[in-house]
């Protein structure tokens, strides 16, 4: 925190406390008024007299104030003052992290030394990794893991880049970054619509014959090298299967076109930097049996 913000907390947290404390001082009255005496206020016929506050009423406000003074002496409150005792929420995050880690070590060495398959069938492994899954993988591929708008469905046996074990885990060590170039300034207008074409009738789906072969042509020339001659993909370059279905940004001839123009860039982070090798074993587990239940 800069010096001027860290001074301006000390002063108006100094000037608040001491304003509160003179408030309560020189307004204290310490003899019993007159029932005859009222501060003026009526309200449904009853008026409020003009007496002292109850003395327990009282010091309970010193407490409260000789508390918070005590507090910010010993914890951080006062600007960059560390506090006496040199807490920090940090410190205390890292200190029952330790703790944790150190209580469940051996459980977690004991699944690091098996391996994902055996792992992935235990009731227990499967409760540890949707509690990961949900922390670090729900905000993108959801609650249930069934995807989204450009976000995979883990539950089904279409995998971009393989959905064995090691693959699985090698994603959430190191991520993804999946690249489909944008081919409208290459191809114009007729070729997007043509290739569109194709695609679909790849999947079976009623097309213009016309069309579709010029975007057999097209495809074969501009697309071969990442989706193969009959565009069922390539797992090695991240290419999806053209074939069966299972769209990642949508089926409709709207959003293939809308694909091939503008093309498309999806990123999978790496865990490698915020989740322990045992936690990604975990959640390896969990993500690989989600297609096998």
């Amino acid at each position: 925190m800069a010096s001027f913000w860290s001074y301006w907390i000390i002063i108006l947290t100094t000037v608040t406390i001491v304003g509160i404390s003179w408030i309560l001082f020189a307004n204290r009255k310490r003899e019993q008024q007159s029932t005859d005496k009222t501060t003026g206020h009526v309200y449904d016929g009853i008026e409020e007299l003009d007496n002292p506050l109850p003395a327990w009423w009282f010091y309970m406000f010193v407490i409260t104030i000789v508390w918070g003074i005590g507090y910010l002496i010993v914890y951080p409150g006062m600007g960059n003052f560390a506090g006496a005792i040199g807490w920090t929420q940090v410190g205390q995050y890292d200190k029952e992290v330790a703790a944790a880690e150190e209580k469940y070590r051996d459980m977690r060495d004991r699944y690091l030394a098996l391996s994902v398959e055996e792992i992935a069938v235990d009731p227990a492994v499967r409760k540890m990794g949707m509690r990961l899954f949900a922390n670090n993988c729900a905000q993108c591929h959801g609650a249930d893991a069934g995807g989204a708008y450009g976000f995979p469905n883990l539950h089904d046996d279409d995998w971009i880049y393989g959905g064995d074990a090691a693959t699985i885990k090698a994603t959430l060590v190191n991520g993804r970054q999946a690249v489909m170039p944008a081919w409208g300034s290459i191809i114009g207008d007729e070729g997007i619509a043509d290739v569109t074409q194709y695609v679909l009738s790849l999947n079976g789906r009623d097309v213009d014959t016309g069309k579709a072969a010029a975007g057999e042509t097209v495809f074969q020339t501009y697309c071969v090298a990442c989706h193969g001659p009959d565009g069922t993909g390539n797992p090695a370059l991240g290419a999806p299967n053209l074939t069966n279905g299972v769209w990642l940004y949508g089926g409709s001839a709207e959003q293939i076109a809308q694909t091939l123009r503008s093309g498309r860039n999806g990123m999978m982070p790496a865990f490698k930097d915020t989740l322990s090798e045992d936690k990604i074993h975990i959640l390896t587990a969990y993500v690989y049996g989600l297609s096998r239940q």
